[in-house]
């Protein structure tokens, strides 16, 4: 059974940096993308970051330039560094595990989320 365990956020000023963490045990996907979604109350959660086993990552637009996203030569962990924090990056960060059995069916699992929150 896949798991995921984050770590790494907390309460930042604006400006300042973090980095999440997420370590996956028990897969057993030949071909598995890594990655981050965030969410705040009320809305639905939202791509932050991915990166393929290939190493290959995207990034949603409000992060490009400010966050990037790296993984393991081995792929169990996937980490976010998170630089010029805004209050709008505040949310709750769900560490992704995406494991393809085909390129067009997968399968996703979710950490227990993170909280991050930018403050003065």
């Amino acid at each position: 059974q896949v798991q995921l365990v984050e770590s790494g956020g907390g309460v930042v000023q604006p400006g300042g940096s973090l980095t999440l963490s997420c370590v996956a045990s028990g897969s057993t996907y030949h071909d598995v993308a890594m990655g981050w979604y965030r969410q705040v109350p009320g809305m639905e959660r939202e791509l932050v970051a991915r990166v393929t086993s290939g190493h290959s990552a995207d990034y949603a637009d409000f992060v490009k330039g400010r966050f990037t996203i790296s993984r393991t030569i081995g792929g169990n962990t996937v980490y976010l560094q998170m630089n010029s924090l805004e209050p709008e990056d505040t949310a709750v960060y769900y560490c992704n595990l995406r494991g393809y059995y085909t390129t067009l069916d997968w399968a996703d699992y979710w950490g227990q989320g993170t909280q991050v929150t930018v403050s003065s």
